[in-house]
């Protein structure tokens, strides 16, 4: 979700800089992901959610190399709260005891949701730099959920995971 942006009259460094917004969004949140997972003892989502972190933050850093070369240290005029959720999983996706499946399957969601939202956004676009820069972002996120898939595909199909395993026993009072 946007709020506030008109894509209709954003430059290039404007769709530069909200391309790295939201890969800073997507880390932070796969990093609370990482913490979540830990805290209830889930090593095998945590490990995937790491993963995802390092992605997005590879993924910031191309884009603000990019932005860097182009515009060195000018003022950005885009800002976090011009945004929500464009590619940070839900928070409401994030389990105690998630299995790595879904794990994959809340990152996969994710994806789905980036690729819409720039997708979208092209609509409004008429900067030739920004409509491409926005064309390339969303294609990396087909790219991102093919992976995705691929690595899901080499998971068992049932459950690796099974929450009641982790239930406390019924105490008497």
């Amino acid at each position: 979700m946007s709020r506030s942006i008109d894509f209709g009259t954003l430059t290039i460094k404007d769709a530069l800089d909200l391309a790295i917004l939201i890969e800073e969004e997507a880390r932070e949140r796969y990093e609370e992901f990482v913490d979540q997972m830990e805290l209830h003892h889930t090593p095998e989502a945590a490990s995937f959610f790491r993963f995802m972190v390092s992605n997005e933050e590879k993924h910031r850093q191309q884009l603000s190399e990019k932005r860097h070369n182009l515009f060195r240290d000018e003022p950005s005029k885009m800002s976090r709260e011009m945004l929500w959720d464009v590619e940070a999983p839900d928070y409401s996706e994030a389990r105690a005891f998630m299995s790595p499946r879904q794990a994959m399957e809340v990152a996969l969601q994710a994806e789905v949701k980036a690729h819409d939202f720039f997708d979208s956004a092209l609509a409004h676009i008429t900067d030739p730099e920004v409509r491409h820069l926005f064309e390339e972002l969303r294609e990396e996120e087909v790219e991102h959920r093919n992976l995705l898939e691929n690595e899901m595909a080499k998971l068992p199909t049932a459950p690796d995971v099974n929450p009641d395993d982790y239930a406390d026993e019924p105490t008497a009072q």
